[in-house]
């Protein structure tokens, strides 16, 4: 619409006052001037302000003009320029924040305008009784002018609120000023778990218990399921197909490097094993660390160590051109898992004992290293089989996203019910091929990269994830040269091809890229599913041929390596939206899509064959109803026997494995996933005819945050942050004593640092009711991430304690 001109003159050129019962006081017509005023003594006007520089703060008035002048009035020469101060208002919480913005002369020096800047907060607050939200000096000539050379006040407010200012100083007082934050949740004394199971009882709630289909019950054809050990099956398998090909290793141009048979495998294994008892000297039940780049050379090693009766511990070897940090880690593993010998390759034996290597970690305490480039020639006696089916097969150590390093012990029994559970689930066979683009060193990963296809006989074509650093594309091109209908891959492989290939679907499809034949994509995690990075990849490749509904998440955790993995039958994942401000105090509201607040959060994958789970209060220990939020409980013949040691934490309960809720079904023996969840009975039908039970994940007890008496969990935070500049690549926030530390991580130019600090600490409290202590900007690729794609958030808070982040700009909000 047209602002015409005569409505201009009635609302500024003529204009009629009004009495308070609204007739005119005069038939004359007045003209606006837009200043504020009085008459005084003797009919002189006294002219006080203008009535754009009014704000109204916590229902009192405030002229802008007085603000500026108290402003002036602290020694203003030596730091700013006269005149060249703009300030204005802009809403944050429900209120109007004063934001004060000067231009700096160029001589004065940073600490000089800090100290000048905390002299006009005091001054301001003890004349005017306000606090100032944010105080901002910029270089001087740079706030946007009027044609008649003033400050253009508005225009000034757009780049404020934009995050284009580019101030050389910033100081954000939200601590003092925002004093309308919601009063803290006091915390009231926990109901007892009879009462809660009564109340459910009452109010027609059932416990919130689910599982998947009964391993007892499924009939079919599984000729494994025979044999106890996994060692017994890949010598069945080469006695009976030796010349199936169960592993293909693509390099990065897409190209075989290397493929092993049933045959060669096991001939591979029994040299290994040779070697392990003739040069290594080991007995049965030693340990030995196997340190190989993702490929077929881990997987011989590793039933070579089962051929010889010893236990295999799987270890990321150190990065070439990072030793100094990769390679400690890898010692660390080694020694706390009491590897008694380390096999790796003839390069990596070189890398172990170099100079660079000798810097980082002492090499005269490495066990013996035996180098599998070079196998004996000769078969063993005899195939060590192990007495019993509870005895230790291998040990999965993983850092936790709390920087914690924690080894879990897998004994054969629950070695061979785990792969048992993922071929029923997945209905692998022998016709099959899986396409698995994932690190091979713990949890899921390690178990499809080595394990399921020796249980199941299916071909696992190997793609190592550092491979799509040089091309993007391999994983997806290798899925649809082969017609691969199942493939898991990781968040980080996920996110490489989401970034790296958004410009090149077309000419992707002019190469045939074909993923119309995927069945399901699921991508192996250990947190709640990143629903916004699945949609987006979806949306990517469905021009590709990608059904959106093939993209799924699975769950795995210490306790028990996978809980959920969609699998083949079964309803399509689900997607429910919650209330965000519920979860903080526990509880599960269920809103409508796009209800203010609302937080999605999509279903982990459907529950494993043979998978028992339950929701369990943590504190009580009593089980909750449906839609409660509360710990995930499991009971599995897959569940991990208990941690061999935990490096970091040495108070980890022991009632992680062998917990029993403290009413109802007391006699189940539980492991503690450590992850807040919630179960919900579907409308959807499951592949047996019962009604479906989606299981969501919200967060990791470990990681959550306590603060203002309410539970937070750090990504919603990092979601909210990341949207509030288009700069902001990455965002991490942990607590340090009691206040709450945002790092983002700057995609732009050194001077859009100062921007971010108000706008992160606008967005937090608007979304969150938080007030933000510390906003750390960093460079790209400050934010650790492990080899899941997961934040090391504790890693990040260590080396902010420890003033190692070499931040480009630290704020310390008052």
């Amino acid at each position: 619409s047209v602002y015409r001109i005569e409505d201009l003159c009635f609302s500024v050129l003529q204009v009629f006052p009004m009495t308070s019962s609204g007739g005119p006081i005069t038939e004359y017509p007045f003209i606006r001037t837009g200043l504020l005023g009085f008459i005084g003594p003797g009919g002189l006007v006294f002219v006080i302000g203008k009535m754009d520089g009014l704000m109204v703060v916590s229902g009192r008035r405030h002229n802008a003009d007085d603000i500026v002048a108290t402003a002036l009035a602290v020694e203003p020469m030596k730091f700013v320029y006269r005149g060249r101060i703009a300030v204005f208002s802009v809403s944050v919480l429900h209120d109007e924040r004063i934001v004060i913005v000067a231009e700096q002369r160029p001589d004065s020096t940073e600490e000089d305008s800090f100290q000048w800047m905390s002299r006009v907060l005091q001054a301001i607050d003890s004349i005017h009784q306000v606090g100032v939200y944010c105080l901002a000096l910029v270089p001087a000539n740079t706030l946007p002018k009027t044609p008649l050379g003033g400050i253009h006040l508005s225009e000034t407010k757009q780049l404020f609120l934009e995050g284009s200012l580019h101030p050389c100083n910033v100081l954000m007082c939200p601590h003092t000023c925002v004093t309308n934050l919601p009063k803290p949740r006091q915390k009231q004394p926990e109901i007892g778990p009879a009462s809660v199971m009564v109340g459910n009882l009452v109010s027609g709630k059932r416990i919130a218990q689910a599982s998947g289909r009964d391993l007892g019950q499924i009939e079919d054809n599984d000729q494994a399921r025979k044999f106890l050990f996994l060692s017994e099956v890949l010598q069945w398998r080469a006695q009976t197909t030796p010349d199936h090909v169960l592993y293909t290793l693509l390099n990065c141009r897409g190209t075989i490097a290397n493929s092993l048979t049933c045959v060669q495998l096991h001939k591979r294994a029994e040299k290994i094993a040779v070697m392990l008892m003739e040069r290594g000297h080991l007995q049965d039940g030693d340990h030995v660390a196997l340190v190989y780049p993702p490929g077929i050379d881990l997987i011989a090693a590793f039933y070579g160590c089962l051929y010889a009766g010893c236990v295999p511990i799987t270890v990321r070897p150190p990065h070439p051109q990072n030793i100094a940090t990769t390679l400690p880690t890898v010692k660390m593993i080694v020694e706390v898992s009491r590897s008694a010998c380390l096999m790796t390759t003839q390069l990596i034996c070189k890398l172990l004992r170099s100079r660079e290597a000798a810097a980082a970690v002492d090499v005269r305490t490495w066990p013996p290293v035996l180098d599998t480039d070079d196998l004996p020639k000769k078969r063993p006696a005899q195939i060590y089989k192990p007495s019993n089916p509870e005895t230790l097969a291998y040990l999965d150590f993983s850092v936790s996203t709390t920087g914690m390093l924690a080894g879990v012990k897998m004994s054969h029994a629950a070695t061979s019910a785990f792969c048992r559970s993922i071929k029923l689930q997945c209905e692998l066979y022998p016709s099959r091929e899986v396409a698995i683009c994932l690190d091979p060193y713990c949890g899921l990963g390690f178990v499809l990269w080595c394990l399921c296809s020796v249980y199941s006989g299916h071909q696992s074509i190997l793609i190592p994830p550092s491979e799509l650093e040089t091309n993007p594309a391999l994983w997806l091109l290798a899925v649809s040269q082969y017609k691969v209908r199942d493939t898991f891959c990781s968040y980080s492989v996920m996110e490489l091809c989401t970034k790296g290939l958004g410009s090149q679907t077309e000419s992707l499809k002019a190469r045939g890229l074909d993923l119309s034949r995927v069945r399901t994509c699921v991508v192996v995690a250990e947190e709640r599913p990143r629903i916004a990075l699945t949609q987006s990849f979806s949306k990517l490749f469905k021009d590709l041929g990608l059904h959106p509904r093939a993209v799924s998440t699975s769950l795995g955790c210490r306790v028990n390596l996978a809980i959920c993995l969609q699998g083949t039958s079964g309803p399509d994942p689900t997607t429910v939206y919650v209330d965000m401000r519920a979860l903080r105090h526990d509880r599960v509201r269920l809103v409508e899509r796009g209800s203010p607040h609302s937080l999605p959060l999509m279903e982990s994958g459907k529950i494993l064959p043979g998978v028992r789970i339950i929701i369990a209060n943590p504190e009580t220990k009593g089980p909750l109803g449906d839609s409660h939020l509360g710990e995930i409980w499991v009971h599995s013949t897959h569940n991990a026997s208990g941690y061999f040691t935990i490096y970091g934490d040495e108070s980890l309960q022991s009632d992680h494995f062998n917990s029993r809720l403290s009413f109802g079904d007391t006699q189940t023996i539980w492991a503690r996933t450590g992850y807040l969840g919630f179960l919900r009975r579907t409308e959807l039908t499951d592949a047996n005819g019962e009604r479906h039970d989606a299981l969501y994940v919200v967060g990791a007890l470990d990681e959550a945050m306590e603060l203002r008496g309410m539970r937070y969990h750090p990504i919603d935070i990092e979601t909210s942050v990341i949207r509030a500049h288009k700069s902001i690549t990455e965002c991490a926030v942990f607590t340090w004593t009691n206040l709450l530390v945002v790092v983002v991580e700057l995609d732009g130019s050194e001077q859009e640092a100062l921007d971010l600090v108000p706008l992160v600490t606008n967005v937090v409290l608007e979304e969150h009711y938080l007030i933000v202590g510390v906003v750390v900007v960093v460079d790209i690729g400050v934010i650790p991430i492990n080899s899941r794609g997961e934040k090391q958030r504790m890693h990040l808070r260590d080396g902010f304690l420890a003033d190692q982040l070499d931040p480009i700009y630290v704020a310390y909000n008052m």
